[in-house]
């Protein structure tokens, strides 16, 4: 995978740098910015490789161009000169695979195989789901490798099949220059509904063609776990609900109730499907499972019913840098109107995916609401990134969790 096939004859692609941009990316930062680039030898086509020099014109990094992207290059190697072929890219999937041997047990056949930038391969995941994998790129620098890619991924990786999600901001341009299309299937037939995996032998459904993200938060494992290990004999409400992983996770661990709360009517169905599938298990299947159809901004603030336990778990509420301010203010009302409806020695497990705000400006505005309810607490943990989905660098620490218990 060295050139995309339409610059075999074309020069190498030379970039050149400001100063503070070299500085980035001898740092190690993956992102090299449109306006961070002095000098181009010439036009260059998405997909191919870029050579970048520093100002004595030595080898600084290699990566792949975005002609169209204020990212303009997404780093792929920084350091001594390597040669990006075959080979080059054989070792860093195996390296990405390596990572993952020794971290799941046969209980679990659902994780991240590869994490993006902080795996080395910028704007690309792979998701396991059983013996389903899912491709997800969110750059179109991918799209004219895909065919590489994929033969690499069946050489290295037992698969029944191969799905690929393309971020929508790329998926005209794949359309139209590539004939591919998000949820297009790749060695396999394609799935009827969505695919069954297990994660700690709970098994869940994924919608692998049309779900978000991948199918599944595959990130939240971990603070599921610790749910179940809360839950038992209380009243639970999981806010922002999807597909009630934390759902299933609290009745397995004997949770008395189970609410799930979210606004869309495809995604409480599916919590359903995902709690019939573990009814091999006397504690989920003895839990009270409830489903709640409704705005969980507007539900929590104005309900009246009291909670043990309670996961507020929402999407993001900044998308980009600029709303970062009115989301830090509004984690804090959410989780004010959260611990408002916890009982006496409740449980608050609050959450954000948001990489514009900072792990300590999430944790800090939850400790506000906190202090500002008048009510005495404890802070049990804090939980970020699982070890299959490794934080890297600055901007992929997105995902933030704490545990704080209310003594009245």
């Amino acid at each position: 995978m060295n050139k995309p096939a339409a610059t075999q004859t074309a020069a190498r692609l030379r970039l050149r740098l400001t100063a503070t941009a070299e500085t980035i990316v001898r740092g190690g930062h993956p992102w090299l910015f449109a306006d961070s680039v002095r000098e181009q030898n010439r036009a260059g086509q998405t997909g191919e490789l870029a050579v970048i020099y520093d100002r004595n014109d030595k080898f600084l990094a290699v990566g792949l161009f975005d002609a169209e992207s204020p990212i303009r290059v997404r780093i792929l190697h920084a350091g001594k000169p390597q040669t990006i072929d075959a080979a080059w890219w054989k070792a860093h999937l195996e390296k990405s695979l390596e990572r993952r041997a020794k971290l799941f047990d046969a209980t679990t056949t659902g994780y991240r195989l590869i994490h993006g930038e902080s795996d080395g391969w910028p704007a690309l995941v792979l998701d396991k789901y059983d013996s389903t994998f899912v491709l997800k790129i969110y750059s179109a620098v991918w799209l004219p490798r895909l065919d590489e890619i994929l033969a690499l991924f069946r050489e290295k990786i037992s698969c029944e099949r191969i799905v690929l999600r393309l971020s929508r901001n790329i998926q005209p341009l794949a359309e139209k220059q590539f004939r591919r299309r998000d949820g297009q299937v790749f060695f396999g037939s394609s799935p009827e509904g969505a695919v069954v995996f297990s994660e700690n032998a709970i098994r869940f459904e994924a919608d692998v063609l049309r779900g978000q993200k991948t199918g599944f938060f595959l990130d939240q494992r971990e603070n599921r776990a610790e749910v179940e290990k809360l839950a038992c004999g209380r009243n639970v409400l999981n806010a922002f609900s999807f597909s009630g992983g934390f759902s299933v996770y609290a009745a397995r661990g004997g949770a008395r109730s189970v609410t799930d709360l979210d606004i869309s009517a495809h995604a409480l169905e599916s919590a359903k499907r995902n709690f019939a599938l573990n009814q091999n298990f006397p504690t989920v299947a003895a839990c009270e499972h409830k489903t709640v159809q409704a705005d969980a901004f507007e539900w929590i603030e104005k309900a009246s019913a009291k909670f043990d336990l309670i996961v507020l778990d929402p999407p993001s509420l900044a998308k980009r840098a600029t709303e970062r301010e009115g989301a830090i203010r509004a984690y804090e009302k959410l989780n004010s109107y959260g611990i408002a409806r916890l009982s006496r020695d409740g449980i608050l497990v609050a959450g954000s995916c948001s990489a514009h705000v900072s792990v300590a400006e999430f944790f800090d505005s939850v400790r506000r609401a906190a202090m500002k309810s008048g009510r005495k607490f404890t802070e049990l943990k804090t939980i970020q990134h699982p070890p299959d989905h490794p934080a890297g660098f600055k901007e992929a620490e997105y995902l933030k969790v704490i545990y704080l218990k209310f003594a009245a």
